[in-house]
């Protein structure tokens, strides 16, 4: 139904005055501004065609990806803070021998400055499984999928404060305003279930520094931004079923789409409003499928067990969580899922003092968890179509800071991959014999962001989004698929 103008004095009144730039343009010079502005936005949005509804910011699309995917989602678990690697999966025998001597070599400024001398590992490492890869006593449990893992012991990032790494980490580029990967393959790929989001957030505590916009759409449609759930919540979602009869919420709603789409024919379409108006559909098909999705209780005793959900120890029940609902988001389709973990104490895994009382207690609350994630991903046969990324923004020093502490280290640290598309029981790269440096293959976040879009089916170079007169991507004008752990 046409809107009648002079039925809403106060809507004419009050939006006339306030033109967007697509209405300047029209209105204008007989129109031919909005002629070149159509030139302009005619450029390819290569990851993804116009979605099933015809809107022009490609909301609701179901993907095609580039070439065959090797998996179809992605669980990102996030250890905010930056983990010691030389004192979880890259073992350093030399520390020991030189324990308590300065560091032979000039080393770069670090966060705090306050650099001690060398300081080995308190813990013993173990090689496990048939590939001996080799696992810090502090994941007695993740030993055992020592198999699954790919691990890449030279990864590097340009920043070391915590807030531009995580973006760094995330969106490729250290300050807010760009799309997360997560938001990138949501808008590669769409999603397959149209009841949740295609990118969601299980998030415990405390956000990572730099807030939410580490998560963010930037400038994609709002619809691929992260959803945040906490499942460890008593009550996670106690609004999400609506008080009134779902005939009549219809109505209400399509009362509010009635105007909305009045108001967005009035803007020239304008994606943004677009991308709202289908946030409020998603919104209220999630009210049927995210009770069922938490409902942890329809789960065998025994799957509980095995994530820790019965466990006394708090932390690990709380991560537990998170491991268990990723794995039904990816049964349910979501494209995309990230676990932050902000670890069981207050310094997360940021220990800059108190390394042996506080590292333990993060590294108990995820090592069960990940590993029964792992295993029942194998066991329910999903794995095989499934990424996990385990990693911080960036790894800590091999010398002091303080007397057991560990300052931030961006130029050599580790994290491991493991599921479809890559080799289990492989290591890549190397750091020096103190675990300061990359020294072997060193790694670069866009060359990690290159090879997830690559076994999700997206070539990074050609997933694209026409922003600000470029062509933006993930990976900026750099990445290389690291094509050494592919299966």
């Amino acid at each position: 139904m046409k809107r009648d103008p002079q039925l809403h004095p106060y809507l004419t009144s009050h939006l006339a005055p306030h033109r967007t730039r697509r209405e300047m343009l029209r209105r204008t010079s007989t129109g031919f501004g909005m002629v070149a502005l159509a030139g302009l936005m005619a450029d390819k949005a290569y990851a993804g065609p116009a979605d099933e509804v015809g809107t022009e910011a490609g909301l609701l699309t179901l993907g095609a990806p580039h070439f065959p995917p090797k998996v179809k989602n992605v669980i990102f678990c996030y250890m905010s803070g930056g983990v010691s690697h030389i004192d979880s999966f890259d073992p350093k025998p030399r520390l020991a021998k030189e324990a308590g001597q300065p560091m032979p070599f000039k080393t770069e400024r670090t966060m705090f400055n306050q650099d001690g001398n060398i300081f080995p590992s308190p813990w013993a490492f173990n090689n496990y499984g048939e590939s001996g890869i080799p696992v810090s006593d502090l994941f007695p449990q993740m030993g055992s999928v020592a198999d699954e893992l790919a691990v890449i012991r030279s990864m590097t990032v340009k920043f070391m404060e915590h807030a531009q790494a995580n973006f760094y980490f995330h969106g490729g580029q250290p300050f807010t305003g760009f799309p997360s990967m997560g938001a990138w393959v949501s808008y590669g790929l769409g999603t397959e279930n149209h009841n949740l989001p295609g990118f969601v957030v299980l998030g415990s505590g405390g956000i990572p520094l730099g807030g939410i916009n580490v998560f963010g759409n930037g400038f994609l449609p709002a619809t691929h931004q992260g959803s945040f759930l906490y499942p460890d919540r008593e009550e996670p979602l106690n609004n999400i079923r609506p008080k009134e009869p779902d005939s009549l919420q219809r109505k209400r709603l399509a009362f509010v789409e009635e105007m909305d789409r009045g108001f967005l024919d009035d803007t020239g379409r304008y994606a943004p409003i677009e991308a709202a108006i289908q946030n409020y559909e998603t919104a209220y098909r999630m009210q049927s499928a995210v009770p069922d999705l938490m409902d942890l209780n329809s789960e065998p005793l025994a799957t509980r067990e095995m994530y820790g959900l019965e466990s006394d120890f708090e932390p690990m029940k709380t991560f537990g969580t998170q491991c268990l609902v990723a794995r039904r988001l990816v049964e349910r389709g979501v494209r995309f899922v990230e676990l932050v973990c902000n670890g069981a104490t207050e310094d997360r895994w940021d220990q800059h003092g108190g390394l042996t009382g506080s590292l333990p207690k993060n590294c108990r609350s995820i090592d069960q968890p990940i590993t029964a994630l792992i295993k029942d991903l194998r066991r329910t046969g999903l794995l095989d179509s499934t990424l996990l990324v385990w990693s911080g923004e960036f790894g800590r020093t091999p010398f002091a800071q303080g007397g057991d502490g560990r300052d931030h280290n961006p130029d050599g640290f580790t994290l491991w991959m493991a599921g479809g598309g890559v080799q289990g029981g492989v290591s890549v790269g190397a750091t020096d014999d103190w675990g300061y440096r990359a020294v072997e293959n060193p790694i670069e976040i866009h060359d990690l962001h290159a090879t997830m879009l690559h076994l999700v089916g997206i070539d990074h170079t050609e997933s694209t989004f026409r922003f600000s007169g470029r062509d933006m991507r993930l990976t900026d004008v750099h990445g290389r698929v690291i094509r050494e752990l592919l299966a």
